[in-house]
């Protein structure tokens, strides 16, 4: 077994940590998304095993998926985030994700293919994938519409923009807000799923709530979202996915969802918002410089020039005291 993940028994909890710093992202070709599946196998014959619990080291639960092996070939030896997700759909025994800090994009997506999901209070829900160009990849967009309704998940998916837990607790994305040891309360959770006989809450099976109904709601909604997307691709294709999961079969839309965000990663638009994406990452690195490099303290600052840029430069020293 590898080292991004690990495996405990407590109780009769199995408890799965990633553990990939700093952010716990879903690398496939290192094989962290493989080791989650070896886990829930191995606790699957394990009939001491009656729950699991996902949950995060470090800062968060999970930001999504290694953004740098987009476009790159899987490593066919090691499970995809999509045949992981698959195979959670069969497992027999509950699963609750224990979500905190940043969960993004394949993040979030891992967590709604629990049956449960509880939340600490600092925790930050999204699918941004569209500020890629692309469209989630392992079935966002098909479960997320499920769990909290067309018109909510709409906006999440086309604008790409996070949520709260608190407000993900009111639309139904999570379960339960949970305080203190977010492990013990996973736990705690799981046990209280088995000890009540709960069933196996497949997100998959849900049926998605459109205010209206499709022929009502889609048509409106397909033309804000193409009036607000200014010829992206991006946003209408995340909407015609969205559209799909309300009226056809999860199969269906989940195969429809991959072949359009193949489609998308072709797209230049998508290769030029990668590129800056990785590009900003990259500026924030100076050459030469370690990271225990002392910052030195800034008090004061002067700004030559008072037009519109030296204007608001200045009031941004200003709002920073």
């Amino acid at each position: 077994m590898g080292n991004l993940t690990q495996y405990s028994k407590q109780g009769t909890i199995g408890v799965i940590t990633l553990n990939n710093p700093p952010l716990n992202a879903l690398t496939q070709t290192r094989g962290l998304i493989q080791e989650i599946k070896d886990h829930l196998m191995s606790g699957e014959a394990d009939a001491a095993v009656k729950a699991f619990v996902l949950i995060g080291a470090n800062r968060n639960f999970s930001a999504g998926a290694d953004i740098s092996e987009f476009g790159k070939p899987n490593d066919p030896s090691k499970a995809d985030l999509r045949q992981l997700t698959e195979y959670m759909d069969a497992v027999k025994k509950p699963l609750v994700a224990a979500i905190h800090g940043p969960t993004m994009g394949g993040g979030l997506e891992l967590a709604m293919a629990c049956h449960y999901r509880v939340a600490g209070p600092d925790a930050l829900l999204a699918l941004p994938e569209v500020k890629l160009g692309l469209l989630p990849g392992a079935g966002g967009t098909q479960r997320l519409p499920r769990l909290i309704g067309a018109e909510q998940s709409l906006r999440m998916i086309t604008t790409g923009d996070p949520i709260k837990a608190e407000k993900a607790a009111k639309l139904g994305l999570v379960d339960e807000l949970v305080q203190g040891d977010l492990l013990q309360a996973g736990i705690a959770y799981a046990e209280k799923v088995v000890a009540e006989n709960k069933p196996l809450r497949r997100v998959r099976d849900m049926s998605v709530n459109v205010p209206g109904g499709p022929d009502v709601f889609f048509p409106i909604a397909r033309a804000e979202v193409a009036k607000a997307s200014r010829g992206f691709p991006a946003p209408m294709k995340n909407l015609e996915c969205v559209e799909d999961a309300a009226r056809i079969p999860y199969d269906q839309g989940y195969i429809n969802e991959r072949v359009r965000f193949m489609e998308l990663m072709k797209t230049t638009e998508s290769a030029a918002l990668r590129h800056a994406f990785f590009s900003e990452r990259e500026a924030n690195k100076i050459p030469d410089v370690p990271d225990s490099t002392p910052l030195i303290p800034i008090k004061s600052a002067a700004v030559i020039g008072a037009g519109t840029m030296g204007g608001g430069i200045t009031m941004n020293f200003a709002n920073a005291g």
